[in-house]
């Protein structure tokens, strides 16, 4: 079980249950669940500061729909490994794999540029 997360705010002890983000380029602050992990440049807000919450001047608030808290995974995300498991379990066919060899054409520190000879 992960550490209950608390709010940003000072002197604030209260479960946070939002995260609110700045997108400086579009000029708009993003409220919205709680992130799965900490961000350094991400706020995380308990509910009382959440709707106290206001942009600055001249900024949009965007604020998404929370989502129904649970611990329990939901049909979906069953339903989604099941899918997951079967495709990583599914046997390769051989014309799906790269044909040709690849001819090194430059280096940069550790990387390489590979270019794909074409195998008609």
């Amino acid at each position: 079980m992960s550490p209950v997360r608390i709010c940003s705010r000072t002197a604030c002890k209260a479960s946070a249950v939002f995260t609110l983000t700045y997108v400086y380029r579009d000029s708009t602050a993003v409220l919205g669940p709680l992130a799965a992990y900490v961000e350094p440049h991400c706020y995380d807000l308990c509910a009382e500061h959440a709707d106290r919450l206001t942009a600055p001047m001249g900024w949009e608030l965007l604020r998404l729909p929370a989502e129904e808290a649970s611990d329990q995974p939901t049909s979906d995300d069953l339903e989604a490994l099941a899918d997951a498991v079967r495709e990583a379990a599914r046997p390769v066919s051989p014309g799906t794999e790269p044909v040709g060899q690849g001819t090194e054409v430059g280096r940069r520190g550790h990387l390489r540029v590979l270019r794909s000879d074409q195998q008609s």
